[in-house]
């Protein structure tokens, strides 16, 4: 058994609302084998991880996986539930797994949700392992398993202060995302975007940066601003600070000019070697070494958010206490056993260790780390007393004097940041400055927030807390207006509709379609970009006001959504449509993957759905809690006399229908009228009805983010389709006109032909093609449907033929015109491009051509080297013109 690949999932998907893990398991030899066939596999296995004991499994019952694996069950899922218990004993556990049939014999996939990406990654391998080596019967090493997991979390996890921030946003909703290895994360959404890595934020200052790393240039700034601080110069060489120590006098304090941390900093040198065996260690960090005078008294840190002073705290340096039995060594040992302590900034305090500067503190003070102390005495290990080097603190915010509360700000302020950290040197922060020596020996950027969250003693500090209120001010979520569409067809169209009437109505608005990318109407990015990757692009970008989602069947199946919550979420309808894909075998497993839209409408959101669809009246009916939380549903349809929206109307919902040509908004009982269909240029004067029902959907999703009806209308009277580029676009060329739509499937060919027949026309000539990788029964269907709505027929193929054989589609495609209509004319040219030059080249008089394309930049510059010119419709026979309400061109 071998996995394949591991794919990350991070945003809601049609396996979980969070984040998963999907692994494909080739499972080899075990392929078809239960644990049955292993003899003696299910006790071997309980004595690695007894825990699998408790497992529930299907059955619904403690013990109900071990039933399973006693009747017999396959790897995959064993897998499933080791990855689970793993999980749980390396402390990142999860409750959801599943595995499921991949496709092909042998072949599963395992899912589960994570906490840790890479350390649930690492679960899957070791998981993978571990059933392998028990199914075999070969010892497993399960503590170097967990150490492997533990590890790759350590890497892997958010920073400690980071992770506060990331929950605090969380508990103010305010969607997050992560954005590298590192801890750069992305806060809110489009024009509330906000950027932090720990505390550093994207409205901290460059130039604050570039201060308070310059520690001379900060002791200037302060200095000015008549802020104590100790005198001191900026050296370059040992002579320069020998010179330093004679004219400040002892003691003395040097420190890396740029350094952070602590290190490199020495503190109480009183003697000229000492100065030089700590300038040589120094300048290990910075070829720049500050001397300055020492302050007595305690080492104190404040946080400065905002302009404000929010957590104080008494930093202590890393120390033992003596057991009267153990050496320092021994009990530093001990200490780091602690539950509390970790590597680096994993934990909530720093394991301590020796280093340079310990010997050199040590030996000043006449201490070995073999000496044992006597019960109860503190041995400090160093002077300074950073968290980062095995310090503690304890939180005194509440008992900071006014005056110092005063100075800090200041100095936060002078410096320019708006995330500060003030060190300070002084007798007692809870008196006047005036009475004591001391001041601000330091200003920190992106100041590390653990001591002020996990204190020693004292009340913690919700400092992350008050810098995500300083980036979000007024309880602001961080989101913007997020409409998602979905649906068979239409989905495109109504995307663009609705970024019309919002841009119309001066918001900047961000677009995903099967063509691009979008700001404005500008395109960013060509391609289909109907998935989460395009969907990020637009939330991610800072001047985004409203994003409008076209969000696509294969984008949710393979990758999920690109965001948690939507306020409107839009299915146009469900068809007949990618049976045979991704597993795809019914209209039923359609609904399934395009409900997800839906399912994330955030409280008090919209649903828009199509009361013409069966499914998704359905939809509603099978599952209330679509509605529960005040979200609001509105329905839209093309049948006046639609009993699910005078029902939905009844009760007081909202619906938008169509009527004798015109479109009417339903609420409370009483319907308004709102425009004819003919005033609508995508509609092609009112013949176009699956137009019309796309109009409805934008109509509704606009409406329901705030765009007053007035700009509505006004927006569906604009949109022409030089906004809808491949959708419903009329030429004129050679002796009549060609209709070039994106059409692939039954329902799109009958409702294109049906329209186009409606001009009056007297030959409508139909070229199609359809996608490989639909199943053979669509694609017949797609053929007989062509059939019941064209005079001619020329059927080609999709240069992608999606694993098929030349002729292949163009065969079933064939058999199911003939089933249908044996008489009508029919001819067969596989390339797209001779496909067209014959039907143009065959034009019989006022003939249109139908022409369902697969690369619209392609055909475009065709239609160009034929001559064809965009136009908005054709003239109809008069009875046909005065029955449809045609528009002239």
């Amino acid at each position: 058994m071998k996995i394949t690949s591991i794919k990350t999932i991070s945003g809601p998907s049609v396996y979980h609302h969070r984040p998963v893990l999907i692994m494909t398991l080739d499972l080899g030899d075990l392929t078809e084998k239960a644990s049955t066939d292993s003899p003696g596999f299910t006790d071997r296995l309980l004595g690695v991880l007894p825990m699998l004991r408790e497992h529930r499994c299907s059955p619904g019952y403690v013990g109900g996986f071990v039933e399973r694996l006693n009747r017999g069950t396959f790897a995959a899922h064993i897998t499933e539930h080791v990855a689970l218990a793993l999980s749980e004993l390396a402390g990142i556990g999860v409750g959801y797994g599943k595995a499921i049939y991949g496709g092909a014999p042998g072949i599963y996939k395992v899912v589960i949700r994570y906490k840790s990406e890479e350390g649930m990654k690492c679960v899957l391998e070791v998981a993978t392992e571990l059933v392998c080596a028990v199914w075999q019967g070969r010892p497993f090493d399960l503590e170097e398993g967990l150490g492997r997991i533990k590890r790759s979390v350590r890497r892997s996890e958010l920073g400690p202060s980071t992770k506060a921030i990331v929950q605090a946003a969380q508990e103010r909703n305010i969607p997050w995302r992560r954005l590298d290895d590192l801890s750069s994360v992305q806060l809110g959404y489009g024009k509330h975007r906000r950027i932090i890595q720990a505390t550093t934020t994207s409205e901290t200052s460059d130039i604050g940066v570039a201060i308070a790393q310059d520690k001379g240039l900060t002791k200037k700034y302060l200095e000015e601003a008549a802020i104590r601080v100790p005198a001191g110069r900026v050296v370059g060489d040992l002579e320069e600070a020998l010179e330093a120590f004679r004219d400040l006098g002892a003691p003395v304090v040097l420190k890396p000019l740029d350094g952070n941390h602590g290190r490199g900093v020495f503190l109480n040198l009183t003697t000229e070697a000492e100065v030089a065996e700590a300038f040589k260690l120094s300048q290990v960090h910075s070829a720049e070494i500050l001397v300055e005078e020492s302050y007595s008294g305690k080492d104190y840190r404040g946080v400065v958010v905002g302009g404000k002073l929010v957590a104080a705290s008494h930093r202590i340096p890393a120390h033992v206490i003596g057991d009267g039995v153990r050496s320092i060594r021994e009990l530093a040992e001990v200490e780091n056993r602690s539950p509390l302590r970790g590597e680096g900034h994993e934990n909530v305090l720093t394991r301590i260790t020796f280093d340079d500067e310990t010997e050199i503190f040590l030996k000043k003070n006449g201490i070995a780390l073999t000496d044992i102390p006597k019960k109860e005495q503190i041995v400090y290990l160093r002077e300074t007393a950073n968290l980062s080097t095995g310090g503690s603190a304890d939180d005194v915010t509440d008992v900071v004097h006014p005056e110092i509360r005063v100075m800090c700000e200041r100095a936060a302020r002078i410096v320019g940041l708006d995330v500060c950290g003030i060190d300070l040197v002084i007798e007692d922060i809870g008196q006047s400055l005036s009475g004591q020596r001391g001041g601000i020996i330091e200003v920190n950027a992106g100041p590390g927030i653990r001591m002020h969250h996990y204190p020693r003693r004292g009340k913690p500090r919700d400092v992350a807390g008050a810098i995500v209120e300083n980036l979000f001010r007024e309880n602001q979520t961080g989101r913007i207006p997020i409409i998602a569409i979905t649906g068979t067809n239409g989905k495109t169209t109504v995307t663009r509709i609705v970024s019309h009437i919002l841009a119309g109505s001066g918001e900047n608005v961000g677009t995903t379609t099967t063509d691009g990318i979008y700001l404005n109407g500008n395109l960013l990015s060509a391609g289909d970009t109907t998935g989460p990757v395009s969907a990020r692009t637009i939330l991610g970008d800072p001047s985004v006001d409203v994003a409008v989602l076209e969000t696509a069947r294969g984008g949710i199946v393979k990758r999920g959504l690109g965001f948690d919550w939507c306020d409107v979420g839009i299915i146009t309808n469900i068809q007949a449509d990618h049976i045979g894909q991704d597993g795809i075998e019914s209209v039923e497993d359609i609904l399934w993957i395009k409900s997800l839209v839906v399912e994330r409408v955030r409280k008090g959101g919209t649903l828009v759905l199509n009361a013409d669809s069966p499914e998704l009246l359905r939809l509603v009916k099978e599952k209330p809690q679509l509605l529960e939380d005040d979200r609001k549903l509105v329905y839209f349809s093309l049948e006046e006399e639609s009993e699910a929206i005078m029902e939905h109307a009844h009760r007081g919902g909202t619906c938008y229908f169509h009527r004798q040509g015109a479109i009417y908004e339903l609420k409370e009982n009483s319907a308004r009228l709102l425009l004819r269909s003919t005033e609508i240029p995508i509609t092609m004067g009112g013949t176009s009805t699956y137009q019309v029902a796309n109009a409805l959907a934008a109509i509704a999703a606009s409406t329901a983010v705030g765009v007053p009806m007035d700009s509505v209308i006004e927006g569906l009277r604009s949109c022409s389709n030089k906004h809808n580029p491949g959708r419903t676009n009329l030429y004129q060329i050679g002796k009549g006109h060609l209709l070039l739509d994106y059409g692939h499937n039954p329902d799109a060919f009958m409702s294109v032909g049906e329209m186009v027949r409606k001009w009056g026309t007297k030959v409508v000539t139909g070229i199609i093609g359809t996608p490989g990788d639909r199943a053979d029964r669509m694609i017949s269907l797609a053929g007989m449907a062509a059939a019941h709505v064209f005079d001619k027929i020329i059927v080609r193929e999709d240069d992608d033929l999606r694993g098929r054989k030349a002729g292949d589609v163009a065969r079933l495609l064939l058999g199911a015109i003939a089933t249908e209509n044996k008489t009508i004319p029919t001819e067969v040219v596989l390339n797209a491009r001779e496909a067209l030059d014959l039907a143009v080249r065959e034009m019989e008089e006022g003939e249109v051509l139908v022409y369902f394309y697969e690369d619209l930049e392609a055909i475009t510059r065709a239609l160009r080297e034929h001559g064809a010119v965009p136009v908005d419709g054709i003239h109809a026979d008069p009875e046909e013109r005065e029955h449809h309400g045609r528009l002239d061109h």
